[in-house]
C-alpha cells in the first residue's frame, strides 16, 4: 500500500478526524500508518510510534512536521509512558493479539473520556499466519462496546490485495 492509500482509507469524513494532541500508533511497523496519521493531525500534534521489534520508520513524507517519536514495546506485557494520550492507532496489529477485550480494557486506561482510537483490519473471520486472531468489523463495534465506547464508524474501506474480503479503518469514540 502507499501512502496517499493509506491517508485516504483512514481519513473517513471531515467529521470524524482524529483528535489533535498526543497519538500512540500501537504496531506501527515500518511507519506507513503513522505517517499518513501526521498527515490528518493539525500541527503541535505528535506521534509514538510503537512496535514490538525495533523501530525502523520508512522514509515517508510529513508536510505537517509533526513529531514522530519511536519506541519498543511489548503491549501485550507492558503499557506505554505516555502522558496525556489523545488517542490510539492500531493499524493491521490488533489481529496479533488473542486476548483483545484485556488489551483494549488496559489502553481504555490510557486515554481520556474524549480520547479516541483508529483501528485499520481486514474485515473476515479466516485465520492464517500472516492475521491469525481476525476481527470483523460487527466484532470490533461488540468489542469496543464492552470497553465502554460507544461510537464506532466505518472510515474507509478496501479491496485486500492480498486476501478475499476488504479492509477497514474504524474510528472509535466515547
Amino acid at each position: 500500500m502507499e501512502l496517499q492509500e493509506a491517508i485516504t482509507l483512514i481519513s473517513g469524513q471531515p467529521a470524524c478526524r482524529p483528535s489533535a494532541g498526543t497519538w500512540a500508533d500501537i504496531g506501527c511497523g515500518s511507519g506507513l500508518f503513522t505517517f499518513a496519521l501526521a498527515h490528518l493531525l493539525p500541527a503541535g500534534s505528535s506521534i509514538y510510534a510503537i512496535d514490538k521489534m525495533p523501530v525502523k520508520l520508512g522514509p515517508h513524507p510529513d508536510p505537517q512536521r509533526i513529531p514522530i517519536i519511536t519506541q519498543q514495546l511489548d503491549i501485550e506485557k507492558k503499557d506505554p509512558d505516555i502522558k496525556g494520550l489523545q488517542g490510539i492507532m492500531m493499524a493491521n496489529s490488533l489481529h496479533y493479539v488473542a486476548d483483545k477485550a484485556t488489551l483494549l480494557q488496559r489502553l481504555t486506561r490510557l486515554l481520556p473520556p474524549s480520547g479516541q482510537f483508529i483501528i485499520v483490519e481486514y474485515d473476515t473471520s479466516a485465520a492464517n499466519p500472516w492475521v491469525p486472531f481476525p476481527v470483523r468489523f460487527e466484532a470490533l463495534k461488540h468489542l469496543f462496546r464492552l470497553a465502554g465506547w460507544t461510537q464506532t464508524e466505518k472510515l474507509g474501506e478496501r479491496p485486500s490485495r492480498y486476501r478475499s474480503g476488504n479492509m477497514y479503518a474504524a474510528l472509535i469514540s466515547a
